[in-house]
């Protein structure tokens, strides 16, 4: 796995992280916006933010004294390429299920 799928990874691991990534679907928020939303301090918040920014699944973008934390939905191809891969293990067990069913109602 790439260091790239393990940064996505272990920023969707944590649920606080998710949660977060949920009230940026909003829009774009400050470090202050989104402590607003959880019970934690905004050293704590913007802990989280950084991990999902090394993720690649937030944009921060500096404006004068704050930063905005935005949603980067293209970060999401690593995991999906990632879990893209298994398609095809499932597509030839579910090919393998339908041909079983298929010679079963045969017999019957």
């Amino acid at each position: 796995m790439s260091p790239a799928v393990q940064a996505t990874f272990r920023a969707l691991a944590d649920p606080t992280r998710r949660e977060i990534l949920q009230t940026l679907t909003a829009g774009p928020r400050t470090i202050a916006q989104v402590a607003g939303d959880f019970d934690m301090t905004r050293a704590a918040v913007k802990k989280h933010l950084t991990v999902l920014s090394d993720g690649g699944l937030i944009t921060v973008t500096p404006r004068g004294r704050e930063r905005i934390n935005q949603l980067n939905p293209e970060g999401f191809a690593p995991v999906f390429d990632w879990l893209g891969f298994f398609d095809q293990v499932w597509d030839s067990r579910l090919d393998a299920l339908k041909s079983a069913i298929e010679k079963d109602q045969d017999h019957d």
